[in-house]
């Protein structure tokens, strides 16, 4: 890849910098949303219908109208600036499919964690996994419509979060909203690097 870019930057193209984001969170927390709301690009999705097979393995409590699952990842991209473009990776949410989520974490730069208020306890796991792995990551807590609002500091103390683990609101709907916790997260590793912040 090195190779690639320095080949055409020696020619005179300019290529940007590619940064790969995962996308986590809890089944139906809203990942698929989110990729599909940021992406510049036509998203990549592995959707599928849940179906009475599942019916023993998928808990759709709090998200009863949840009809399709990712199977295997979403993708989409986003460019930040002419020298900066993110990938992000958006993983599946089910326990049956963690088998993926070493391939799809290799070489990511960081991680944004959605959390679902309606199902708070199903965001530990990607917590956990990025913890023990060093990954840097930012927590947005997604607001749905009709869910109950809590504060960021009620929520960071049930998750029992370090102070120094970023935590934004959003609307993974909304490309603006997620678009600022890109930022948050690009910010966050940059301080962790002592390395200064690209500029939006």
């Amino acid at each position: 890849m090195d190779s690639v870019r320095y080949d055409a930057e020696r020619r005179g193209h300019r290529v940007p910098i590619a940064l790969k984001i995962l996308i986590a969170g809890g089944f139906g927390a809203g990942k698929t949303t989110l990729v599909s709301a940021l992406s510049e690009v036509r998203p990549l999705q592995t959707e599928e219908i849940l179906t009475g097979a599942g019916i023993d393995t998928d808990d759709i409590s709090g998200v009863e109208t949840k009809s399709t699952t990712t199977v295997a990842m979403d993708f989409g991209r986003i460019t930040i600036n002419d020298d900066l473009q993110l990938y992000l990776f958006g993983t599946p949410g089910q326990d049956r499919f963690w088998f993926l989520w070493d391939e799809l974490a290799f070489g990511a730069l960081g991680a944004v964690v959605l959390a679902d208020t309606r199902r708070l306890a199903d965001c530990f796991p990607s917590i956990d996994y990025f913890e023990q792995r060093g990954v840097p990551f930012v927590v947005g807590v997604n607001c749905f419509d009709g869910s109950q609002r809590f504060s960021l500091e009620a929520v960071r103390r049930a998750l029992d979060l370090d102070h120094d683990v970023p935590m934004v609101l959003c609307d993974a709907r909304d490309r603006q909203s997620g678009k600022s916790v890109l930022i948050s997260l690009v910010e966050h590793v940059a301080r962790q690097r002592g390395e200064p912040v690209p500029a939006a």
